[in-house]
């Protein structure tokens, strides 16, 4: 007989009268304040006056739920929210798109930039593309707990069965497959911001951030559940479409960037 890991995880750490903390929400905080810190470290090495450093963290919070949420509504739901619009608004009661968040945070990235650094667009995504990448890794780990965002059938030795959903079959933990997907792609864009000439390479960081990120989000939705029921009849689902892009864009990037003068790696 197959031994599966059996997931029954609380998504409330405590409830206390009409309070309630879900680990959701404290993994989503924890990994935007941990990025904050190390977009802070990144920049403060390039001599970054701090208060664009801190008007970027509002503008990349703000930016990331109202992105995140209105991805959501209109790429998965709209059949819903057109009919219940007042439910839009309600982010606690869940529905979040990644795609949305990243179309968010460059938009508000360019109004940033436009307004207070006067610095090119993509001087500011190339910085934040790093932590980003590792913020994506706490958010999948909250999707976990919440025992939500999983993958169809597996027997795989680590196959989770989702008990808190009703479920009594194995299924691929695909929230720790982005995870360690979204965790690599953060160490290898560390790596390219400081070994080498990357960000003075504008658009280098933040194509390599689209390609590795979104061709994992695109072999992983293989394996991974509808999230709407009007993906069944989709060749490729509704994440993979809206990551095609992206990756599409990451390579352009890359190619332009490569091919600016100068040394790609740094002596020493």
């Amino acid at each position: 007989m197959l031994s599966f890991i059996h997931w029954n995880a609380n998504p409330e750490i405590f409830h206390i009268g009409g309070l309630s903390v879900r680990w959701y929400g404290l993994l989503f905080a924890s990994g935007l304040l941990i990025g904050y810190y190390i977009g802070e470290w990144m920049l403060k090495s390039e001599k970054v006056p701090q208060k664009w450093i801190e008007s970027l963290f509002f503008y990349i919070i703000i930016a990331t739920i109202v992105g995140a949420r209105l991805g959501h509504v209109f790429f998965y739901g709209w059949d819903y929210y057109s009919q219940h619009p007042e439910e839009i608004i309600k982010v606690w009661h869940g529905g979040l798109a990644s795609h949305g968040g990243a179309l968010g945070i460059i938009i508000a990235l360019w109004i940033h930039s436009r307004l207070i650094t006067k610095r090119t667009v993509l001087w500011t995504l190339d910085r934040i593309a790093v932590p980003t990448a590792l913020v994506g890794a706490f958010i999948r780990t909250g999707n976990l707990m919440n025992s939500e965002i999983y993958g169809i059938q597996t027997e795989l030795p680590w196959g989770f069965i989702f008990e808190r959903n009703g479920e009594l079959v194995a299924k691929h933990p695909t929230q720790i497959y982005e995870a360690l997907a979204y965790v690599i792609s953060f160490i290898i864009l560390m790596f390219l911001y400081k070994k080498t000439s990357a960000k003075n390479r504008p658009g280098l960081l933040l194509g390599a951030f689209f390609v590795l990120i979104f061709i994992a989000r695109f072999f992983i939705e293989f394996i991974k559940e509808d999230q709407e029921a009007f993906e069944a009849t989709m060749a490729l689902n509704m994440g993979q479409w809206l990551s095609v892009p992206f990756v599409l864009i990451g390579a352009l990037l890359i190619a332009r960037a490569i091919k600016l003068p100068g040394k790609v790696f740094k002596n020493g």
